[in-house]
């Protein structure tokens, strides 16, 4: 791995790529607590939109690689790499205890028109 030059920048560096991959996940899904209680109506949908939020962190985190220096570019794959795989699996928890779950959804569906 490389060196880490011991002036914050690099954490920082990583942290933005993190923070990057948690607000694009935020700005195309509801939470996980959301899909968990309503998993039973709507665990293919919920999941559809996880899959896209990760799709467009990834392309963030690729241009990331592509400005960063060389031997820099382990800053954005780290960052987004490490909130990409706590989302993911928070997401897959609350879709699989959602559809475990027999409490009732918040959500109710009645005939559109």
């Amino acid at each position: 791995m490389a060196e880490l030059n011991g002036n914050g920048d690099d954490a920082a560096t990583v942290a933005i790529y993190a923070t990057l991959m948690y607000d694009i996940i935020s700005a195309t899904n509801s939470s996980p607590q959301t899909t968990e209680i309503n998993a039973g109506a709507r665990a293919p949908t919920l999941m559809k939109w996880v899959k896209l939020g990760l799709a467009q962190g990834i392309v963030f985190v690729v241009l990331g690689v592509v400005i960063e220096k060389p031997e820099k570019r382990w800053r954005p794959v780290l960052g987004g790499s490490v909130a990409g795989v706590l989302l993911w699996c928070q997401y897959v928890h609350a879709r699989n205890a959602g559809l475990k779950s027999s409490a009732p959804g918040t959500e109710t569906y009645g005939h559109r028109l």
